[in-house]
């Protein structure tokens, strides 16, 4: 009998325990995935009870889950335009937080066959290259800046996100701003009607897809690229350097900003300075202000803090820089606001 007293003691124990527990949905960029979940798996080690489930399934699919309300967060490389918005304050009654995370960088991934050096490209020279108009390796612009360079006379092959992507808004706001022939024919967005170009999913697909196809190029996040061990070359930045991405250029990217807006909602591509890397961006969790589950509110709000508190140390490793720290100040008054 108190055997049997003891299993029933103990299945209401797991049973309470698991209904104790807190699960929170969310779904959105693939550029800052892999920072993402090293935190949600660290903050479940501080929090067993809590599970934090992330999609990676790009951010205009996270934009639209959390506007749907099929999720509890979202996740974007590129803010929510006035239109989203007011969308999703229509369809959810609550305004929508834009939370800056880490930075990070988007970078030019090459394969081409019998080039190992590390190339250069001009703002022009790539959006030259994805317009359509710049379609072979040896071509006279590409040559030019990368003198020494034996060139194969091979095809360009441009890969691009056939999802909507922050990291296509962070490349494609890029080319807007240097390339006025760019501006008026594709503009930026999280998904643009490409001119040439194969289409993959996910910062994952593209660059599988550099991977397995000579002649290719495409945009992808740093920590992408370094994994996959694909060749990303450097780019010209505004003041005419030659800057490859790394933590400390993309930290001098958002150095240059002279003031964080009010609402988070910040571009910083194309920044100023010598050393400061061109495609660079901030990337965001959507948050809504308001819950209805006062549970997952205090989960989320606790996470953030968490978040500010102790993940932003491990930034570095993952090869994302983390946020200055005068954002961060900023951002731990913001989270305050959610009710």
């Amino acid at each position: 009998m108190l055997r049997v007293l003891k299993l029933v003691a103990c299945v209401t124990a797991m049973a309470a325990s698991a209904l104790a527990a807190t699960d929170l949905n969310g779904a959105g960029a693939t550029f800052p995935n892999p920072i993402y979940q090293k935190w949600f798996s660290e903050y479940r080690k501080a929090h067993p009870d809590v599970e934090i489930n992330y999609q990676s399934v790009g951010s205009g699919a996270g934009i639209r889950q959390l506007t749907e309300g099929t999720v509890d967060f979202g996740a974007s490389d590129g803010p929510m335009t006035d239109q989203q918005i007011a969308e999703f304050k229509s369809k959810r009654q609550t305004d929508v937080l834009h939370v800056p995370t880490v930075l990070g960088a988007v970078v030019p991934a090459y394969n081409v066959p019998g080039v190992s050096a590390e190339l250069k490209f001009t703002g022009p020279i790539l959006a030259d290259i994805f317009l359509g108009k710049i379609k072979k390796w040896n071509d006279p612009a590409i040559a030019k800046e990368n003198p020494g360079v034996k060139f194969p006379a091979t095809d360009i092959i441009v890969v691009h996100r056939s999802d909507g992507s922050g990291t296509t808004y962070i490349f494609t706001d890029y080319l807007s701003k240097i390339s006025p022939e760019w501006q008026q024919k594709v503009g930026k967005n999280t998904s643009v009607s490409w001119p040439t170009g194969l289409g993959q999913k996910g910062n994952e697909g593209v660059a599988g897809q550099i991977r397995q196809m000579q002649g290719a190029i495409g945009y992808i996040e740093l920590i992408y690229a370094l994994q996959n061990h694909i060749a990303f070359g450097t780019v010209q930045n505004s003041a005419g350097q030659f800057v490859k991405a790394s933590l400390e250029s993309v930290t001098a990217a958002a150095g240059s900003m002279n003031e964080m807006p009010a609402d988070f909602r910040v571009s910083i591509t194309n920044a100023p300075g010598k050393t400061a890397y061109p495609i660079s961006s901030f990337t965001w969790l959507l948050i809504p202000t308001s819950w209805s589950d006062a549970t997952k509110r205090t989960t989320m709000v606790d996470f953030l803090s968490w978040m500010l508190n102790s993940g932003e140390g491990m930034t570095n490793a993952l090869d994302y820089a983390p946020l200055p720290k005068s954002v961060a100040e900023k951002v731990r008054a913001e989270i305050k606001t959610i009710q």
